[in-house]
Order: C-alpha cells, then sequence, then structure tokens
C-alpha cells in the first residue's frame, strides 16, 4: 500500500496529528486472552473448597464414563479449568481422586438418606419409603451405578482404604435394623432376617435396574427406561421386600 499524500488526498493537510499511545492491559484486546485462561483465573479466585468439589464433580462423569483405568487427568484439569499440579496438591494422586469420588458418591446417598425422617413411620410404611428412594437414588443416578461397577471390577480394593465409606454405611444398616426391630415388636415382621440380608436384598433389586437395564433391554427387546415401565418396576421392586419380610397372616 502506497502512502498517502497531499496530491492523493489534501485532507491529510489539515487532519491533525495522533499521538500513539502505548498500548495498557485496558486497552488490550480482549481476544488476546483465551477462554482456558479465563478459567484458570476463575479458579484462582475460587475458594478451596469449592475448586475440590468442582474437581470431584468432574471426575466423578470422567471416572464412570470410561473406568479408573481410562480416566485422564489431563482431561479432568482441562474441564475444571485448573492443572495437574493442582489436582495432585488436593490428591495426592490418580488414586487419591478415585477414592474421593468414591467418598463423595457415598456421602451423597447416606446424606440424603437421613434426611428422609421415617422414624415416626409405621414399620411397614418406613420400610416401604426406604426401598422406594433407594430406587429413585439409583435410577437418577447412574454414575454412581457406574462407579460402584468399576470398584467391583477392581475387588473393592480401593473402598477397602476408606474408614470414610465404611462409617457412612454403618449409618444405613443402623436405619434397617431400627425400622426391622421395631416391626418385630409390633408383630408384624418375620423373623430370622438381619439388616446386612435386606440392604443386599434391596440394593440388589434397585441396582439391577440401572446395571443390566441396556443389555436387558437389548436382549429381551423391551423398553425399561420409559416412565410407565420405571414405575411399574418400582413398584414391584418394593412390592417384593414388604412380601419377604412382612409376616404371613396366620
Amino acid at each position: 500500500m502506497q502512502p498517502i499524500t497531499p496530491a492523493t488526498d489534501r485532507r491529510a493537510d489539515f487532519a491533525p496529528a495522533r499521538k500513539s499511545r502505548p498500548m495498557t492491559k485496558s486497552t488490550k484486546p480482549a481476544s488476546t486472552k483465551t477462554r482456558p485462561a479465563r478459567r484458570a483465573a476463575g479458579a484462582k479466585t475460587r475458594s478451596p473448597e469449592a475448586t475440590r468439589q468442582d474437581i470431584i464433580a468432574v471426575a466423578t462423569r470422567e471416572f464412570a464414563q470410561n473406568g479408573l483405568s481410562g480416566a485422564r487427568v489431563d482431561e479432568i484439569a482441562a474441564k475444571t479449568g485448573s492443572s495437574k499440579r493442582m489436582i495432585y496438591y488436593y490428591f495426592g494422586d490418580k488414586d487419591g481422586l478415585y477414592l474421593a469420588v468414591l467418598e463423595d458418591a457415598y456421602r451423597r446417598v447416606r446424606t440424603t438418606e437421613a434426611q428422609l425422617d421415617i422414624e415416626h413411620l409405621r414399620p411397614a410404611d418406613a420400610l416401604r419409603k426406604l426401598v422406594e428412594f433407594t430406587f429413585d437414588h439409583h435410577h437418577s443416578n447412574e454414575a454412581f451405578i457406574r462407579l460402584v461397577m468399576i470398584e467391583n471390577i477392581h475387588h473393592g480394593d480401593y473402598l477397602a482404604r476408606s474408614k470414610t465409606i465404611q462409617e457412612l454405611n454403618v449409618s444405613a444398616i443402623g436405619e434397617l435394623e431400627r425400622i426391622y426391630q421395631r416391626g418385630l415388636q409390633q408383630g408384624v415382621f418375620r423373623k430370622g432376617l438381619t439388616a446386612i440380608e435386606l440392604h443386599w436384598q434391596i440394593s440388589a433389586l434397585c441396582f439391577f435396574n440401572v446395571s443390566n437395564r441396556a443389555t436387558f433391554s437389548q436382549i429381551f427387546r423391551v423398553d425399561l427406561t420409559s416412565k410407565k415401565a420405571v414405575a411399574a418396576l418400582r413398584a414391584q421392586v418394593v412390592e417384593m421386600v414388604l412380601r419377604n419380610v412382612l409376616k404371613a397372616p396366620g
């Protein structure tokens, strides 16, 4: 491009000269700052606990989708706008992050379960509400089911390292034990069962509904994800548990 001269544009003779200003932070184009940089800057302003919970939330999806070996810390760091170094600072290593994800998953289900407020209900109604909660939780939290499946692939090795998970599940067994004992005292539940057995049966029925619905639906060509199918299965699970626990008439 040729420079403008008076011969080509006489207005240049009268245009005041513009003083050039050095570029400051306020005058730099916004495009020079990339999105990852914005996220990283935002992560620095969050509280440590908020950052930790954000990492756990993303890691939960990654581990549930890809398993322990398939999940990548680089990917988790990128999706949280953090860094591998920050993740290792909070969790030690990849195994530590996976264990934190497991603990968080169990903590969430047990915390919500503790809020059911079923102590005042009749034993059968309390048991019914507990089974319905378990069914609904598992149906709505496929990531939890997948994490438990993955941990079973690892023979429960990581779960065994966590005192937190073991302590959390004591409350679940304790609640069932109290319901069962009240039912025995009132003569509505049959003898010979334990809280562990009841927990196993409830978990088995509610867990299978999520863990195997894809293969079951393909094999038998049925849709087990429709509202009608889910409602029917939910009612049947509750009935099966109650039939097993209730004392037979006469």
